[in-house]
């Protein structure tokens, strides 16, 4: 490259300006790469000791980290894998008696055999103490909805202990989990507290919205809604299966309830 730029030469034509111009943005760019180059040492100079100072604490920090990461997977195959398994092998004769309540057509026998689902027989664990002792896996999340469910059969004082069991199940937005709430909600209207029970029912009508369940949820949580004198929900809950459930069972009996609530209403 021409060197044009010296001290009180002054370029005599346009090349010559131009070639000066080009050499002045290049001296430039080369001092400032210099400048960041520098910049980035000192950085990299300054991380460099800050790490030599602080060496032991990180080393602490990632060995606690690993630690946790180790014992988390201990945990998890040689706790609660077991565990997980012997719950499983523990509800089989829960599992049995509940089966046969729900296929007995004799009330008292009905009552008799979801107890000892619920208690326990023949040696094994019921669904409260698999829940119990067993908790954290999914054998104990099924046993807390199955229990809950057999208080609900049996029904006179055992509706607070459905809410509870029926209140620890996790159903991650399954259709037991609509079942779930479904069970709270009608557990307790039982116990005489319809207006709480509303938003369970709501609830169980928007999991896994389908023809079959949600119309029928919705029904029953209008029906609680004019229990408790809440007419609004009420008339909402009726026209949400008007419209968007209008083959449903439930139609016909919403249509006749939506009349008395905007009566009611107005």
């Amino acid at each position: 490259m021409a060197t044009y730029n010296k001290r009180g030469y002054k370029p005599k034509t346009k090349k010559e300006k131009i070639d000066n111009e080009v050499e002045e943005i290049f001296d430039e760019s080369e001092s400032t790469t210099a400048e960041v180059f520098s910049t980035l040492d000192e950085g990299a100079s300054k991380t460099e000791e800050w790490v030599s100072k602080n060496q032991n604490i990180i080393f602490a920090i990632v060995g606690v980290a690993a630690l946790v990461a180790l014992g988390y997977w201990a945990y998890n195959n040689f706790v609660m894998a077991p565990k997980a398994d012997e719950a499983i092998v523990e509800s089989k004769e829960a599992d049995k008696y509940f089966d046969l309540a729900m296929n007995s057509t004799s009330t008292q026998e009905k009552d008799s055999l979801f107890m000892l689902s619920i208690e326990g027989v023949n040696g094994k664990y019921g669904y409260a103490k698999i829940a119990e002792e067993y908790a954290g896996t999914d054998a104990a999340n099924i046993a807390n909805y199955k229990a809950g469910m057999a208080y609900l059969n049996i029904g006179g004082d055992k509706y607070q202990k459905a809410i509870d069991y029926l209140s620890e199940y996790d159903g991650n937005g399954s259709v037991l989990a609509s079942l779930a709430k479904a069970g709270i909600a009608d557990a307790l209207v039982q116990a005489n507290q319809a207006e709480q029970a509303i938003p369970y029912y709501l609830e169980a009508a928007e999991i896994e919205s389908n023809e079959f369940t949600s119309p029928k949820y919705l029904l029953k949580a209008a029906q609680a809604a004019l229990q408790a004198g809440d007419n609004s929900t009420a008339v909402d809950a009726l026209e949400k299966i008007e419209s968007e459930f209008p083959e449903s069972d439930e139609k016909t009996t919403a249509q006749v309830l939506l009349a008395q609530a905007r009566a009611s209403k107005n």
